[in-house]
C-alpha cells in the first residue's frame, strides 16, 4: 500500500515537471532588464520585438500556465480545450489592452496575488472542493473573470516601464498577438503532457496528488506577493 501511494506521488511530480520546465525560474516572471532597456529605448512602430516579447513573457509565464493547466487538466474534447482557453485569451486580452492604452493602473503585488488565488481556485475545483461545500460556480465565467485579472497583471509588468507613445497602440497590440502566440505554443506542450499521461491508470490516480500540488504553488505565489506589497 506504501509503494503504491509512493508511486502516485512520484507520477504527481513527474507531471508537474513539465510545467515548472516552462518558468525558467520560479520567480522570474516578468519582464527582465535588457528588455525593459530594449523596450524603453524602441522607438516608433516595432512589431517583430514586442511579438517576441510578449510570446516570451506568456511562455515563461508560471502562474499563467498553471492556471491553464488546472483549466484543462479534465477537459478530453478538443473544443472544450478551445472554448476555455478562447475565454481566457478574451479576458487577458481585454485587460491588458485597456489596461496600457487607457492608463488604468493597479498595485501589481494585489493583482499578482490573486492571479496566484486563481490557480488555487482551479486546482481546488479540480479535487471536486467546491462540490463538497455544496458552492456551484460557472466555471465558463470563473476562467473568463480569471483571464481579466491575469490580463490586468501583464498590463503593470507594461505600465512599470517609460514607453515611448509613438506607435504604441500597434506595439500593445503586437505584444498582446505575441501573448497568443505563446500561449498557444506552451499549451501544445501541456496538451501533449497530459495526452501522454491519461493513456495511463496513473492519471486518474495521481490527479488529486497533482492538483494539490497546483494549489500549493498558487499559495507560494499568493503569499510572495502579498509579502511584497506588505514589504514595499
Amino acid at each position: 500500500m506504501k509503494l503504491i501511494k509512493k508511486y502516485q506521488l512520484k507520477t504527481a511530480w513527474l507531471s508537474f515537471l513539465p510545467l515548472l520546465f516552462f518558468s525558467s525560474a520560479a520567480f522570474a516572471h516578468g519582464v527582465s532588464s535588457d528588455d525593459a532597456a530594449f523596450l524603453e529605448s524602441v522607438s516608433g512602430f516595432s512589431f517583430f520585438p514586442y511579438l517576441y516579447l510578449g510570446a516570451k513573457h506568456m511562455f515563461t509565464g508560471y502562474d499563467h500556465l498553471l492556471f491553464l493547466a488546472g483549466v484543462i487538466f479534465f477537459l478530453y474534447r478538443m473544443k472544450d480545450v478551445a472554448l476555455y482557453v478562447s475565454l481566457f485569451a478574451i479576458g487577458h486580452s481585454i485587460t491588458l489592452l485597456v489596461g496600457v492604452l487607457g492608463g488604468i493602473r493597479a498595485d501589481a503585488y494585489i493583482v499578482d496575488a490573486i492571479i496566484g488565488l486563481s490557480v488555487v481556485y482551479k486546482g481546488f475545483e479540480n479535487i471536486g472542493g467546491f462540490k463538497r461545500l455544496g458552492i456551484n460556480i460557472n466555471t465558463r465565467a470563473a476562467v473568463f473573470l480569471f483571464g481579466l485579472v491575469h490580463g490586468f497583471g501583464l498590463s503593470t509588468k507594461l505600465q512599470d516601464l517609460t514607453l515611448t507613445q509613438e506607435g504604441l497602440v500597434p506595439n500593445i497590440i503586437s505584444f498582446n498577438i505575441g501573448v497568443e502566440l505563446g500561449q498557444l505554443s506552451a499549451l501544445a506542450f501541456i496538451l501533449l503532457a497530459f495526452q501522454f499521461w491519461r493513456q495511463h491508470e496513473s492519471f486518474i490516480k495521481g490527479a488529486v496528488a497533482t492538483n494539490l500540488l497546483i494549489m500549493t504553488a498558487g499559495f507560494m505565489l499568493f503569499g510572495y506577493q502579498l509579502t511584497g506589497y506588505l514589504l514595499a
